[in-house]
């Protein structure tokens, strides 16, 4: 689980930092975002492993977001953890309607956050936790969602990237 990426979509600074110091501590790695387009930009180029999703931002906010990301077939398996003040059952079912995996009310405990992020991550990708698998001289870190041959790095789109990690998984 150590190294995983987790995007932190919020549009309060201060929060943003307290998550990501938070997981840090916790073995994730994080990159943070304010908005809705801001986050688009960074699941396109950084592929996170886990979005935790604030529900009120400005402009787009956090369930169409969410509505968005499952949409699209490039990005419809990242796993959502909704990290929302919208505390009723409502709510909350709309989210998990949605497409989140799951949902968590502020204010929060840091440390069920960061347990939750795993338990997320352990059931969305089991081969996380083994990090790298090799056939020969293909190496494959489900990690960093890197590819390499003989130690030279491959470069292939996120289709290919999961069609080669089932092959070589299975």
């Amino acid at each position: 689980m150590e190294n995983a990426k987790v995007l932190v979509v919020d549009d309060e600074a201060a929060i943003r930092e307290m998550v990501r110091i938070s997981l840090e501590l916790s073995g994730l790695t994080c990159i943070e975002a304010s908005d809705a387009q801001d986050a688009h930009a960074k699941v396109i180029d950084e592929r996170p492993n886990l979005i935790l999703l604030d529900w009120m931002m400005p402009g787009l906010s956090g369930i169409d977001f969410a509505r968005r990301l499952k949409r699209d077939e490039s990005t419809a398996e990242i796993p959502i953890l909704m990290l929302t003040a919208k505390g009723e059952e409502s709510n909350k079912v709309q989210a998990l309607d949605t497409g989140a995996d799951d949902y968590i009310t502020k204010p929060f405990s840091t440390r069920e956050l960061a347990s939750r992020i795993k338990a997320v991550l352990r059931r969305c990708y089991p081969t996380l936790a083994s990090k790298e698998v090799r056939v020969d001289q293909l190496c494959l870190n489900s990690l960093s969602h890197s590819v390499s041959v003989a130690g030279e790095p491959i470069h292939m789109g996120p289709t290919e990237y999961k069609l080669l990690e089932f092959f070589m998984t299975h």
